[in-house]
């Protein structure tokens, strides 16, 4: 991790924008931009094509995918670099969020601090869409922890018009760490600490503070990779344990 780099990064592209404010930048969005940038600051390695597809960046450590938003897109691109190079797929997790809303108007509210903190275990939810692909030799993940800025748009369903609002922007305002998993060993730092010897999906989501689904998805990609394995069942509960990989 980097924070110099991080902060020129977020400097360059907020140089870039159309806006004052550093909200959008011709077509791509902010974070995705500022990621890209971070990760290779060299523009010319940027956007390059392999086979039919674009990949963000090719360099000296391969492909590297910045994915913002569902795996689900991500796979047949993703089956495609894997067969000709290395492939890193960076999601980015808000570690602190601060909120500001746009009105019909335009302008802009003041930021506050969202009560939620970010897991880095949020990856879970993306990495089931994906799993065929996880034990592939060429494949490495980043999960990167980040403070943002998230602009929503004042159009949701509520009185107060916020549930159900659409997501404008998001704007990385720091970094707090990068969480890399290059092998079934590098999942276990995805693990909590404070697990017991066996335990059960409610024994994980407890431990991570993520949901009870959320548990569940976690710890149905650690078996199949292999950081975890199922020992038996305790009712109609798996038990599970870590692996010694």
């Amino acid at each position: 991790m980097d924070k110099e780099l991080f902060y020129q990064a977020c400097e360059k592209v907020k140089n870039n924008s159309r806006t004052p404010n550093g909200i959008g930048t011709l077509g791509e969005k902010t974070l995705h931009a500022v990621l890209k940038h971070y990760f290779e600051p060299y523009a010319g390695s940027h956007e390059v094509k392999i086979e039919k597809y674009i990949a963000d960046i090719v360099g000296e450590n391969g492909i590297i995918e910045i994915q913002t938003g569902g795996f689900d897109k991500l796979r047949n691109k993703l089956t495609s670099f894997l067969e000709v190079s290395s492939v890193t797929v960076v999601y980015p997790v808000a570690s602190t969020k601060w909120l500001v809303w746009i009105d019909e108007s335009g302008e802009l509210t003041k930021r506050r601090k969202s009560p939620k903190k970010g897991n880095p275990c949020e990856i879970f939810f993306e990495l089931y869409k994906i799993k065929p692909l996880l034990s592939h030799e060429n494949l490495r993940l980043c999960v990167v922890m980040l403070d943002v800025e998230e602009y929503r748009v004042l159009d949701g369903w509520s009185k107060d018009k916020k549930k159900g609002s659409s997501r404008y922007e998001r704007i990385p305002v720091g970094i707090v760490d990068e969480i890399h998993i290059n092998g079934v060993s590098d999942y276990k730092r995805l693990i909590p600490e404070n697990l017991p010897g066996e335990f059960t999906v409610r024994d994980f989501k407890k431990a991570s503070g993520t949901s009870l689904r959320g548990a569940g998805l976690a710890l149905n990609v650690l078996n199949d990779v292999g950081a975890v394995r199922r020992e038996g069942k305790i009712g109609n509960a798996f038990v599970y344990k870590i692996t010694d990989i």
